[in-house]
């Protein structure tokens, strides 16, 4: 066990290197087993453990394509996405059945079953998009919502068949069905929900929020093959109750995109190889035009639903070419219906090893096309960032003193920032006499705490008795674009709301944007951002930056923006919603400070209150701004909120068109 447990992490350190050559590593691990494997060099053998591992691996890929997905996109996209499934389970079906019929000379009912594996495919793929960061492009929400309907309809297809060779089909069988998919649907939508929203906020320890994810994973997928469905769409179903409960940026995704990219999938890939057996192919000729016949039929009929998906949905030439990637991989569903009409006696050996070659082929055309399109999407999506985000890569000061609200900080501070910007934190701790040894345990604990999301944490330590001109100062030497510090703790009935350290940094921090954060409740609890804007504040210098900040905490947590303001401010904010490509946004109509409380009808308990206000003496202060902290205190209390004081003056050496929020070059 030992040896091959060595040599399966040798394979995946190793994989990765043909990606020099233009190779992706997909490819790699799949050749490795087939090299290594029974039919190769006989070095592994595909026994219990890589049947286990590689049935978790392909659980683990449909599973995080639900986590991954962008839910805001996945529904402006779902008549695009039921086209395409219609498409993609249709044409296969039709042309598969007939080219079955007459060029591989088989029955109706061998021909049906053979085009029902070409209708299925799996999304062997999808760790390709997720390393180039473009799971949010609209093509992979429109192509995964198709692999869940020609998925369902392939795998009843398969039922109906194996039920009509066995002679078991009956209205007891369809009653059956129908009971067990409806008893699936209610435990899966209605019930599993809210038992993981309850377990994911009171387990404080990141093993026990893992563990307990991946027992939603197999619950799930157990639920969907007891329902006669497959565990693939129990364990896509899973990915997506957990999607709005898992923040982007959380050291629990990178657990969960590391164990599955280090282990379980890769020994899928592996176990995919080492079922192929070439070997079979040199004694038997007729295997070799079956094997033809069918990887082109298959690649053909997912090449069709593709474009006409593209044409129909207004897609790029790039992102058809990537949905047809994602598609054209036949693997775990088309086995798995392959092995059972063979054990059924409805298809022969030749078609097996025909199904087998043609898992090969079009699992390489499916890597080698994502691949290549992905990489032309992200270098478009990078383009338009980089048009899009004038206003610099933030760099965020986090002064730490409270150990309880410090992990609170470093998770807002994370959200206000692009994922993947990883070097962007700085914690800054101010003592007034010695540096205490709890002192560097705090930053020990900040510094780790940044580190399980893969955030690089620069501490900064320094001495002084007037902590809000030492933050100021800190701010101004290291280029701070944002300073995030808590809500003020009142010491006494006479302390103020902000406090005299708060208020201090407020009529001194002009260059930055100063974030005072209050949180209640989880972050994964909410599904909105209620952000109240003042008349004028499209003229202030920092108005693209705090809507940038806005913006970054909407699309990670993959929630709704709601912006109470005036008419003329609207529109402004429209213009740039548009430039930010940000569609799932509403607007309610605050055209003066004094409707403020208005807000209070809306807000609910899965909300968040930002509040733009602005320093005095700017262009959208107002003095009812000093009514803010009552408001507060008394109607919001039990509300996660944030007081953001826009940025006011724009260093002479940055160029001043980059603050237009309206100017894209």
């Amino acid at each position: 066990p030992i040896e091959i447990f060595l040599i399966v992490l040798l394979i995946i350190l190793c994989a990765p290197i043909l990606n020099k050559i233009k190779i992706p590593h997909i490819i790699g691990l799949i050749l490795a087993g087939m090299i290594l494997g029974p039919h190769g060099l006989n070095i592994l053998d595909y026994d219990k453990s890589f049947e286990l591992f590689g049935k978790v691996g392909i659980l683990y890929i449909m599973f995080q394509a639900g986590l991954e997905i962008d839910l805001v996109t996945f529904k402006q996209n779902k008549t695009s996405g039921i086209i395409f499934g219609i498409f993609t389970f249709i044409i296969p079906m039709i042309i598969g059945s007939v080219c079955n019929k007459y060029l591989l000379n088989v029955s109706w009912t061998e021909a049906i079953l053979i085009a029902s594996m070409y209708a299925s495919h799996t999304l062997i793929a999808y760790p390709i998009v997720s390393r180039m960061g473009i799971v949010k492009n609209k093509s992979i929400s429109i192509t995964i919502a198709g692999t869940i309907i020609t998925v369902t309809a392939s795998l009843i297809v398969l039922a109906v068949v194996i039920a009509t060779t066995k002679g078991t089909m009956s209205i007891g069988y369809w009653i059956k069905f129908i009971l067990s998919t409806i008893t699936f649907s209610i435990i899966v939508f209605l019930i599993l929900p809210k038992i993981s929203k309850f377990f994911l906020q009171k387990l404080s320890t990141g093993t026990s929020q893992y563990i307990f994810v991946l027992t939603i994973i197999f619950i799930a997928s157990l639920f969907a093959q007891w329902a006669g469905l497959e565990g693939i769409l129990g364990a896509f179903f899973a990915g997506l109750i957990l999607n709005r409960l898992i923040p982007n940026i959380s050291p629990l995704m990178n657990r969960i995109e590391f164990v599955g990219n280090a282990i379980f999938i890769p020994f899928f890939l592996i176990g995919i190889g080492m079922i192929i057996n070439l070997r079979a192919f040199v004694t038997d000729l007729h295997s070799i035009w079956v094997a033809i016949i069918m990887t082109i039929i298959a690649i053909v009929t997912k090449w069709i639903p593709a474009k006409m998906t593209q044409i129909t949905s207004h897609l790029s030439k790039d992102e058809g070419n990537l949905i047809f990637g994602l598609s054209a991989a036949q693997a775990a569903a088309t086995l798995a219906a392959a092995m059972i009409g063979y054990q059924i006696g409805l298809i022969n050996s030749a078609v097996l090893n025909g199904t087998v070659v043609m898992i090969l082929l079009t699992c390489t055309i499916s890597s080698v096309v994502t691949e290549h399109a992905s990489r032309k999407i992200a270098i478009s999506e990078a383009k338009r960032d980089i048009n899009r985000q004038k206003v610099g890569i933030p760099k965020v000061l986090i002064p730490i003193s409270n150990p309880q609200t410090m992990p609170l900080l470093i998770d807002i501070s994370n959200l206000i920032k692009p994922k993947e910007e990883r070097n962007s934190l700085f914690a800054l701790q101010i003592h007034q006499n010695n540096y205490t040894e709890t002192s560097a345990k705090l930053m020990d604990k900040a510094m780790k705490i940044a580190s399980a999301t893969e955030n690089v944490l620069e501490p900064i330590v320094k001495s002084d008795f007037n902590v809000a001109n030492c933050i100021v100062e800190t701010a101004n030497e290291k280029g701070i674009s944002d300073i995030v510090i808590g809500i003020h703790q009142k010491a006494n009935i006479v302390d103020t709301f902000l406090g005299s350290t708060t208020t201090s940094l407020i009529n001194s921090t002009f260059n930055q944007n100063l974030i005072i954060s209050s949180t209640k409740k989880p972050l994964n609890s909410l599904h909105r951002v209620v952000v109240a804007v003042p008349n004028n504040a499209e003229n202030e210098a920092g108005f693209t930056l705090w809507f940038d900040r806005i913006y970054n905490i909407c699309v990670q947590l993959s929630i709704k923006a709601l912006f109470y303001t005036n008419e003329l401010t609207k529109k402004t904010i429209e213009q740039l919603c548009d430039n930010y490509e940000f569609t799932n946004v509403e607007f309610r109509e605050l055209s003066a400070w004094e409707d403020f409380l208005i807000i209070t009808k809306e807000i609910n308990k899965h909300d968040a209150l930002a509040v733009i206000t602005a320093r005095k003496s700017t262009i959208s202060y107002n003095s009812l701004f000093d009514k803010i902290p009552h408001y507060l205190n008394k109607y919001f209390s039990e509300t996660n909120f944030l007081i953001i004081y826009p940025k006011q003056d724009i260093k002479e050496d940055i160029n001043t068109e980059a603050y237009n929020p309206l100017k894209i070059s």
